[in-house]
């Protein structure tokens, strides 16, 4: 099984230009001269990732999460505050919190179902950077089915061999041990389907982890769509993976959150405040 890990980031000074497998070219993501500096672009991007699930209409409620880990701080991460509405969430309205569910700068709420959930992902998974869940339509939906994506389309094959079902119904998970099992189960990999509850995405940067998640549901729709006219045919595993390990890569997913990154910043700029 593959892991999100196989493709390990290159920093260079910047925003560089490097080839991918198979001929693609993405830009990379910009390195820093400061844990400080990095420290903000993680918040930026964070929020800017909220203000997307919004756009998308990932905005159930008071449901959903999405962490960063601090770049300084292996043990603690960033998170939206509990109650706040993704589509308002400015850089300075998120929370820091350690992996004892102590909230070390910030004044909002923590949501403390999105603590355990994210916290033993954190503690399980070096490599992550970032984690992402939201009770969306399709990927809500598609937790009840209880059987993995098919590899129908493109974005469908990104996940190919790259996902795991949780078949454990984890409700509104407060257990230490029912959130240990999430981040056991999931292993290497970049997504996980939690029955009857939705869908976690990881990355090793926010933007790959929110766009895994964005992905993940365009799947899910596009499955439920050729399903309910007739059998659809899933590409050729061998096919599936040249596609899953092109753009498929974390890389290729930073890469792919950007027009929509573009497109937020310049119509909101106060998620940058």
């Amino acid at each position: 099984m593959r892991s999100t890990g196989t493709h390990p980031r290159h920093p260079q000074q910047g925003v560089g230009m490097t080839t991918s497998p198979r001929g693609m070219m993405f830009a990379e993501p910009p390195a820093f001269e400061s844990l400080e500096d990095e420290r903000r672009d993680r918040k930026e991007r964070l929020a800017v990732a909220l203000r997307a699930f919004a756009l998308h209409g990932f905005d159930m409620g008071v449901a959903g999460h999405i962490t960063a880990r601090d770049p300084e701080y292996s043990d603690r991460f960033w998170v939206n505050p509990f109650g706040l509405h993704f589509g308002q969430i400015r850089a300075s309205d998120l929370i820091l919190v350690d992996h004892n569910g102590v909230v070390v700068q910030g004044d909002g709420i923590l949501n403390t179902a999105a603590f355990r959930i994210h916290s033993e992902i954190h503690a399980a998974r070096p490599d992550v950077v970032a984690a992402a869940h939201a009770h969306s339509v399709y990927g809500s939906a598609w937790s009840s089915l209880d059987r993995p994506l098919q590899p129908l389309t493109n974005e469908g094959c990104m996940f190919f061999e790259d996902h795991v079902l949780h078949t454990d119904h984890t409700g509104v998970t407060l257990e230490e041990l029912k959130a240990k099992a999430i981040a056991h189960n999931l292993g290497p990999h970049r997504a996980a389907v939690l029955r009857n509850h939705g869908v976690v995405t990881v990355g090793q940067t926010v933007d790959e982890a929110a766009w895994w998640f964005i992905t993940f549901e365009h799947s899910a729709h596009a499955q439920f769509l050729a399903e309910s006219v007739g059998t659809p045919i899933p590409a050729d595993p061998e096919d599936a993976r040249a596609v899953r390990d092109t753009m498929g890569t974390p890389r290729a997913a930073w890469f792919s959150f950007q027009p929509l990154y573009q497109k937020i910043v310049h119509e909101q700029p106060d998620v940058l405040l």
